[in-house]
């Protein structure tokens, strides 16, 4: 019944291959996937011996099972089952075979044991995610994905030639420990820290992730950002300059999302928040800060993934999610709000929550380690998340202003899977043992002491108390009918100017040069003549501009 050293991808390539044939037929096979291989890895995982293969030279380890792995590989088969419950209802081929592909492509790369596997899945990983957001078919998503690939690619680009210097400075290519130590080590961290949404190279995310179709952002908000937290705990711990990183990344997305007015990018934003504490605790390096960043990474992908599900159904069913046309929808949706209501809490770092049981091993380590200024950022940016995710994305969505807005509640899918996922929300919060147990380092932590139970209180009473104090004076940002760009301003906006400018400018120069063509046609002796030095410079000129015309059009037309 259970296959020893299979590499849990196969699986999930396999399972589409066969929704790509089989089409709306291959739904059931498809749910049961990532439980059968789940459970395959658990009950096999003890005995792995490693899958390696000799390519043109080149030892591959496609299946390096540890503790780290481990755990992510548990949550991408959780994560993939939920993303397949949520779009059970969804008769689209291409986002069948592009999530299977997708989640498959996650699991292959935390299970590399050799950074050339990993590259092939890193790039697969960019690839297939696309298909989720070109798979809404709008003018808007098709821009958004031309662009989030163009990133992802280069991501890849980087990683790759990262791995080339680094082979020629060592023997082995494992996936391990490397440290910021030469240039080789700066590109893959470079690489990973696109992946990862680090600040300045964050903007796909906010970006891309709003545009996707309502069940594809589900599948993207687990796999993408997790896989680059996985890369980092294991190549980069405890490297200082990730706390400084992963403390600015929890602060700066809260000024954007509480003045978004698209919820879905509230939580994209949101969701480049709860990575900063993840990168912190990475840059720790002690035991309990990394275990707190995985189990973090744990629980970020279900409550979010949650909320992002309830934002997907309303989105379903009001064909929007604009926060200042919406309101009054826990009438007609009430499930769908509970479950809301539970991400919410759970995101905010209530107790007995998900995120209560492990933010908080983050926030004891930076105390631990004498990091009291980047706690008190931790601690501002835990207040913000309360303002932003925890009370304005259920507030506006169903609380607010009655919308008039009568629609049929989720699909019964959709409320099955955000229930499952609401349920492991509160199991992990109640039973932090559980996700401890298969944390990757040793140390004993306990959430529920009476300091950290009182800060934690105190700290969302007194942020509740803001917002409520804030939008009854009117100070509050308002929920605006407008799009917000930060650094993706640089090519959405001045690239196309810039290109515009240059493609006039070169028009003008490439008409000069038709006429001047056509007089020095004219004063040729003959046809025959093939040796005027000044007609083919001409000729070479014409063709440069037409092909720099061409890049410039190209690039206006992805920006």
């Amino acid at each position: 019944m259970w296959i020893e050293n299979l590499p849990p991808f196969v699986l999930f390539f396999i399972a589409a291959l066969a929704a790509a044939f089989l089409g709306n037929r291959a739904r059931t096979v498809l749910l049961f996937v990532p439980l059968w291989g789940a459970a395959n890895l658990y009950f096999t995982s003890g005995n792995s011996g490693g899958v390696t293969y000799q390519v043109a030279g080149v030892l591959l380890d496609l299946y390096h099972a540890d503790k780290l792995s481990l755990l992510f590989g548990y949550l991408f088969h959780l994560a993939a089952f939920l993303a397949l419950l949520y779009a059970w209802h969804v008769k689209d081929r291409v986002q069948q075979v592009a999530g299977m592909l997708y989640a498959g492509s996650a699991l292959g790369a935390v299970f590399a044991g050799d950074f050339i596997t990993l590259f092939i899945f890193w790039e697969l990983l960019a690839l297939t995610s696309a298909f989720l957001i070109w798979a809404r078919r709008t003018r808007s998503a098709v821009q958004a994905a031309n662009r989030y690939l163009i990133i992802q690619v280069l991501s890849g680009v980087l990683l790759l030639t990262g791995v080339i210097l680094l082979s020629q400075q060592q023997q082995s290519l494992q996936v391990e420990y490397i440290g910021l130590s030469g240039t080789a080590s700066w590109l893959l961290f470079l690489a990973f820290g696109i992946k990862c949404a680090f600040p300045l190279l964050h903007s796909w995310l906010t970006d891309a992730y709003p545009q996707a179709t309502p069940t594809g952002t589900v599948f993207l908000s687990a796999f993408t950002t997790k896989v680059a937290v996985y890369a980092l705990a294991r190549t980069f711990p405890g490297e200082e300059l990730l706390i400084y990183i992963g403390a600015v990344m929890t602060c700066f997305p809260i000024f954007y999302a509480v003045i978004e007015n698209d919820l879905r990018k509230v939580l994209a934003y949101s969701l480049i928040n709860q990575l900063g504490f993840m990168v912190c605790g990475i840059g720790i390096g002690t035991a309990l800060a990394l275990n707190g960043a995985v189990a973090h990474a744990f629980n970020d992908v279900i409550f979010k993934g949650l909320l992002f599900m309830t934002m997907g159904a309303v989105l379903t069913r009001v064909g929007h999610v604009k926060g200042s046309d919406l309101g009054g929808l826990y009438k007609s949706m009430p499930k769908t709000t509970a479950f809301c209501l539970i991400g919410a809490a759970s995101i905010s770092a209530f107790p007995l929550f998900s995120g209560f049981v492990s933010k908080s091993m983050v926030m004891a380590a930076m105390l631990e380690t004498g990091h009291d200024y980047l706690w008190l950022m931790l601690l501002f940016a835990s207040a913000g998340v309360f303002h932003h995710a925890g009370i304005k994305i259920p507030y506006f969505a169903f609380f607010a202003h009655d919308s008039g807005l009568k629609v049929p509640e989720a699909h019964t899918n959709m409320l099955l899977a955000m229930g499952l996922a609401a349920a492991v929300c509160v199991t992990v919060g109640c039973f932090p043992s559980l996700l401890y147990a298969l944390l990757p380092w040793e140390q004993t932590y306990r959430p529920y002491d009476l300091t950290h139970v009182l800060t934690q209180l105190q700290l969302l009473f007194f942020s509740a108390l803001a917002f409520v104090w804030l939008n009854k004076q009117g100070l509050y940002p308002p929920e605006l009918r407008s799009v917000n760009l930060d650094v993706d301003y640089l090519y959405r906006r001045s690239l196309p100017r810039t290109a515009k400018l240059v493609r006039l400018y070169c028009g003008n120069i490439f008409h000069a040069g038709v006429s001047k063509a056509k007089k020095n046609l004219r004063r040729l002796p003959s046809l025959e003549d093939t040796n005027s030095v000044e007609a083919t410079h001409l000729t070479r000129r014409m063709a440069f501009l037409f092909v720099v015309l061409v890049i410039m059009t190209a690039l206006a037309k992805l920006a």
